[in-house]
């Protein structure tokens, strides 16, 4: 009788622990990656995937895996690595970071897709874009504008891929614009284009009437004035105390250097534009500063930065630690909700503190609470 019951014991131990690595099994939360692994953006999917485990390292679970799988940064390799995701019951998935990419996963209906791009005009209904997106940015600016009660404020929009992106955003913020300027990227163009935004060639003509009604004058300090003018580039106000400029890179800085040709400078006008991701090339650029911007905390950045080369020996990008907060979001909604009903999850109404900053997401839209930082004299400030 002993023995049996010594054998019962060692049956129901067998089959309890048979029954809880099943469960867990069923438990796991597996996260498809959707990246680029062969090509041109190798490196990016690389840095992408090890941000993606090093989340998983920090947050101390074993109730998450992470399945990587090639885009190639192409369509229909995207399509058919999701079609590969479907079948392993992947409900859930980090990428694709292309828009290009994004085409053809529709068709993929079982799987919500957490897309790394930032735009989020003609998305399929499965695809959630993560990125900073441009209603983030300018819900930011108009927080800031308000706290430095701007009241005449012109918004230049390039005439590039982004330029309906911007526009929508606009709309959505509610934000306060006195007008909205689109310019051609050309630098001849775009040259031609701010002169008549400022009214330069007015302004400059103003000032060389006053320089020869001066001269023909009989003023007693004519030759002080006269001295005085002579600095001057122009004489006449714009009609506006501040500029957005929603650009970036090497077309940010023709637009910049546009203006102060113009003669309005960032001292006399506040210049503010997109998110740069602190740009070390706009650090030494000192006559475009001050220069301000909305952006993730520079902080948590520079965090996770050092963190990740200390784990990997290399320097990630932005995406990577959008990636890692991404990780960190979709294990945050798992102990809130059921994983089965993905894409009814991201249509409630959440907030999600990560490294990038907070998450809202709401309706099948995630925003970003943004910082708000001044360049001046080569140093960041932030503001808010």
């Amino acid at each position: 009788m002993k023995k049996n019951f010594k054998k019962f014991i060692f049956i129901f131990v067998i089959f309890l622990s048979t029954f809880s690595n099943a469960s867990s099994e069923v438990d796991k939360i597996k996260i498809g990656i959707l990246v680029p692994l062969t090509g041109e953006n190798k490196e990016i999917g690389e840095l992408i995937i090890k941000a993606t485990k090093l989340a998983l390292k920090d947050i101390k679970t074993k109730k998450i895996e992470i399945y990587p799988k090639d885009t190639a940064s192409n369509p229909s390799q995207a399509l058919i690595s999701a079609s590969e995701f479907s079948n392993l019951g992947i409900k859930i998935v980090i990428g694709p970071v292309f828009y290009n990419s994004l085409t053809h996963l529709e068709k993929i209906e079982n799987i919500t897709f957490l897309s790394l791009t930032n735009k989020t005009v003609n998305l399929p209904k499965n695809v959630i874009s993560s990125g900073v997106n441009a209603t983030s940015q300018i819900n930011a600016i108009k927080k800031f504008i308000h706290l430095n009660e701007l009241e005449k404020t012109i918004f230049l929009i390039p005439k590039v891929d982004y330029e309906k992106e911007v526009k929508r955003a606009i709309d959505k913020s509610k934000i306060k614009i006195s007008k909205i300027h689109y310019y051609e990227i050309e630098p001849t163009k775009l040259t031609q284009q701010i002169e008549k935004i400022t009214n330069y060639k007015i302004r400059k003509q103003n000032l060389a009437d006053e320089i020869k009604r001066v001269e023909n004058s009989d003023l007693i300090d004519k030759e002080k004035q006269l001295e005085k003018l002579n600095k001057k580039y122009t004489i006449g106000k714009v009609k506006f105390d501040s500029v957005i400029i929603s650009d970036f890179d090497e077309s940010l800085k023709s637009v910049i250097t546009s203006l102060i040709y113009t003669d309005v400078s960032p001292e006399k006008k506040y210049f503010i534009t997109f998110n740069q991701w602190f740009d070390k090339s706009l650090v030494n650029e000192i006559s475009f500063q001050p220069l301000y911007y909305p952006s993730i905390n520079k902080k948590n950045l520079n965090d996770f930065k050092k963190k990740f080369n200390e784990e990997y020996k290399k320097n990630p990008n932005h995406l990577a630690l959008l990636s890692y907060d991404l990780v960190g979001l979709i294990y945050y909604l798992s102990l809130k909700n059921e994983m089965d009903e993905v894409d009814k999850i991201f249509k409630k109404k959440n907030s999600f503190k990560g490294k990038i900053g907070i998450f809202d997401i709401f309706n099948n839209k995630i925003y970003h609470r943004l910082n708000f930082y001044e360049l001046d004299d080569g140093k960041f400030k932030k503001i808010f």
